[in-house]
C-alpha cells in the first residue's frame, strides 16, 4: 500500500462533498431537462439533502425511542458482512481451481474461459431470483438452506471471475527461463506450482483480490434488495428509499453504509496483502 493512498482517498472523498454541495447551490432544484430529457438531477433538498444533514442523521434514532440510526446501519453492514465473506471464500476458491485448471491444460483455458467471460453478461438482477428459488429447495443435510446463503451464492458468482482471470494470467507471468530451470531440477508440475507459479502470481493475484472483495459485496447488497432478505444492508436501502419523500437524508446513510462496507472488504484485503508481502519480503 502506497503512502500517498490515504491521502488521495481523502482528497478524492473533499473534491465529491465539492461536487456536491456545488451543484446543489447552483442546479435548478426541478432539474436540468433538454428535449424533455432529464440530463441532471434535481437540486432540491428532497433529491439532494446537504452533506451534514446525511451526517446528523445517523446521530438520530433511526424511529421514535429506537436506536440511533449509525447502530442499525452498522448491524445491517455486519449482517452483509457475512455474506460477502462466504462468497469471497468460495468464490476465490472456484476462481483459483479453475485458473490452475485451464494454466495446467491448454484445451481447458480454450474451451472454460470464454464461459467464464459470458457469465459476467448475465444481469444479476435476474440471475438473483433464480438463485433463491434453487435455494429454497435444497438442505445442507440436516441444516435448511438460509436466505443469506443465496446471498453469498450471489456474491460469489461474481467474486470467482477476477480471482479466475487475475490468477491465470500471474500462473502465467513466470519467464521460460524460470521453467526451464525448475524442469533442469526435475521438479514436478505440482512443485513448479508451488515454487515457482504461485509466487509470481502475486503481483497479479492481489489486486484480483481486491476486485473481487468490492464485486462481492456489490452481488450481496444486489442479491439482498433482488431477494428480499431482511437484516442486511440491501434490505435497509429498500426500507429507507420508502420513506424518501419525508426524510430524504435517510435513505442516503444505507447507500454511505454499503460504500463503507465495501471500502472495509478492500482495505482488509489491501492490509492482508501489505503483510504477506513484507512477510514473504523478510530475510530467512
Amino acid at each position: 500500500m502506497r503512502a500517498g493512498t490515504p491521502l488521495a482517498a481523502g482528497a478524492g472523498l473533499v473534491v465529491g462533498v465539492v461536487l456536491w454541495e456545488g451543484y446543489k447551490a447552483i442546479g435548478d432544484p426541478r432539474g436540468t431537462e433538454l428535449f424533455g430529457v432529464r440530463l441532471l438531477p434535481r437540486a432540491s433538498d428532497a433529491a439532494m439533502p446537504h452533506v451534514w444533514d446525511v451526517l446528523a442523521r445517523f446521530g438520530r434514532a433511526e424511529l421514535a425511542g429506537g436506536d440511533p440510526l449509525w447502530l442499525v446501519v452498522l448491524a445491517a453492514c455486519l449482517f452483509t458482512l457475512r455474506g460477502v465473506v462466504a462468497g469471497l471464500v468460495a468464490g476465490g476458491a472456484i476462481g483459483m481451481l479453475l485458473a490452475v485448471l485451464m494454466q495446467r491444460f491448454r484445451i481447458a483455458e480454450r474451451g472454460l474461459l470464454p464461459h467464464v467471460i459470458l457469465s459476467q453478461t448475465v444481469p444479476l438482477i435476474a440471475l438473483a431470483p433464480v438463485i433463491a428459488g434453487w435455494g429454497g429447495r435444497l438442505s445442507l443435510g440436516p441444516y435448511p438452506w438460509q436466505p443469506w446463503m443465496s446471498v453469498s451464492v450471489i456474491a460469489a458468482y461474481l467474486a470467482f471471475f477476477p480471482i479466475a482471470v487475475g490468477a491465470l494470467r500471474g500462473l502465467q507471468s513466470p519467464a521460460p527461463i524460470a521453467e526451464e530451470l525448475m524442469r533442469s531440477y526435475a521438479a514436478g508440475w505440482w512443485r513448479t506450482l508451488w515454487k515457482l507459479r504461485l509466487p509470481a502470481s502475486t503481483p497479479y493475484l492481489f489486486p484480483a483480490l481486491r476486485l473481487a472483495g468490492a464485486s462481492a459485496v456489490v452481488g450481496a447488497v444486489v442479491g439482498e434488495i433482488s431477494t428480499g432478505t431482511r437484516g442486511g444492508i440491501g434490505r435497509l436501502i429498500i426500507e429507507y428509499s420508502r420513506e424518501a419523500t419525508g426524510d430524504p437524508a435517510k435513505v442516503y446513510t444505507a447507500m454511505i453504509g454499503a460504500a463503507l462496507l465495501g471500502l472495509a472488504v478492500a482495505g482488509a484485503l489491501a492490509l492482508a496483502e501489505l503483510f504477506l508481502t513484507r512477510r514473504t519480503a523478510l530475510p530467512r
